[in-house]
């Protein structure tokens, strides 16, 4: 089985010592929880509009150390604490994300699940 990379950089928040900024995996990258925050201070940014950017620019710093972009992203997942904010989230959003296809939840979703699942060497499945 391939062996796990992990990736840290300077330029988002550093994780805590338990964690890794991201995991390289068979060519895909599965990136933690990323924040608002400066990665200097560690300060939240005010606001969901610009911690929904900071986020993004975190991520995107993140993924950067690891030679791609959120550009390629093949799904962004976001928790948001107050759907009254969705609006300024997906304004900061919709700003990063300025070309097509866009991975973007379904507006109206009651309900969302993901899940990521590694295939056993020896399935027969496929």
């Amino acid at each position: 089985m391939p062996l796990r990379t992990g990736i840290l950089t300077t330029d988002a928040p550093a994780p805590s010592p338990h964690l890794s900024q991201a995991i390289i995996h068979n060519g895909t990258i599965y990136c933690s929880g990323s924040f608002g925050m400066d990665p200097q201070t560690r300060q939240l940014a005010e606001g969901p509009y610009h911690q929904t950017a900071g986020a993004l620019k975190n991520l995107d710093a993140i993924l950067n150390k690891a030679g791609t972009s959120l550009h390629n992203a093949l799904k962004v997942t976001i928790f948001i604490l107050n759907m009254d904010h969705y609006a300024e989230v997906n304004k900061a959003y919709l700003e990063f994300f300025t070309s097509d296809p866009k991975p973007l939840p379904l507006k109206g979703a009651h309900v969302e699940m993901e899940a990521i699942a590694a295939i056993p060497e020896r399935s027969s499945k496929l």
